[in-house]
């Protein structure tokens, strides 16, 4: 009897070591957890929203290269993005369209400081209601009595805003325009209300123009009227992947994204 008892336990240790062999990976294989491991992770980037439409090609083309990867694309005011992540928003790339906002974060220790990179440049332009280009020809004409409301983004939050108060100052128009400013949370808003005629004119980047329905662009502000127009980009401390939020950052400062932002109106510096 101790015979077979013993000839048993045996036979049931070798099964067992068989059924653990079996569920070790072989050499070189990645274990199925490592594999779904690296599906989740997920990169969130917080963006102007001048850059929605550009940034939302690349996001599937960068999609296309990595397909482990997920990218979530948050857009809103350079200003009002700032703050979500004072606030503690989990993000890991942020592209401001102003110098300010990047600033600000880099002087409150929550960026990775030499991550930082000026990604692209704009231009700050004119646009009228439709109808309304026979009587706005430039930035003269603005203060005239037969021109309506103008909108431009609030200056404090929205850096297209701040280069609009710069540029009609420089102009000797900021004065002059104050009954007629319609202030707008960010620059598709200052579009939409020039595509619906609730404004007769607005500022914008040029980038913005294409995103027109009924609108028109009439003119382009002097270059010095305004200081340059810079979208940097940077990398968040709080980052928990920043290997992966760094291949996405050199993804967008590369070449081929360059055609992408130039397609869009943007002027791309390729992260100088």
């Amino acid at each position: 009897m101790n015979r077979w008892i013993k000839v048993l336990s045996l036979v049931i240790v070798i099964m067992l070591v068989a059924a653990l062999g079996g569920c070790t990976p072989k050499t070189g294989e990645t274990p199925k957890s490592a594999a779904i491991g690296n599906q989740n992770k997920t990169i969130t980037a917080s963006a102007a929203i001048s850059l929605k439409d550009a940034l939302t090609e690349l996001q599937e083309m960068y999609a296309k290269k990595n397909p482990e990867l997920k990218v979530n694309l948050n857009f809103g005011s350079s200003g009002a993005l700032q703050k979500q992540i004072e606030e503690g928003a989990p993000v890991d790339v942020f592209i401001s369209a102003g110098k300010k906002q990047i600033d600000e974060l880099e002087n409150k220790g929550l960026l990775v400081t030499e991550s930082r990179k000026n990604l692209l440049g704009n231009e700050l332009v004119l646009v009228v209601a439709k109808g309304k280009e026979t009587l706005i020809k430039g930035f003269s004409d603005l203060s005239g009595e037969t021109v309506g409301e103008i909108s431009i983004g609030v200056p404090e939050t929205v850096p297209a805003g701040k280069y609009a108060q710069e540029a009609l100052n420089k102009l000797g128009l900021w004065a002059k325009l104050q009954g007629k400013l319609v202030p707008a949370k960010d620059v598709r808003q200052v579009l939409t209300y020039v595509d619906t005629g609730n404004v007769d004119a607005g500022l914008v980047y040029e980038s913005d123009v294409r995103a027109l329905k009924n609108g028109v662009k009439v003119a382009t502000a002097p270059g010095d009227s305004h200081k340059p127009i810079v979208y940097p980009m940077a990398l968040l401390k709080n980052s928990k992947v920043p290997a992966e939020a760094r291949d996405f950052m050199n993804f967008l400062a590369g070449p081929e994204a360059a055609g992408v932002f130039t397609k869009h109106g943007f002027k791309p510096l390729l992260g100088k």
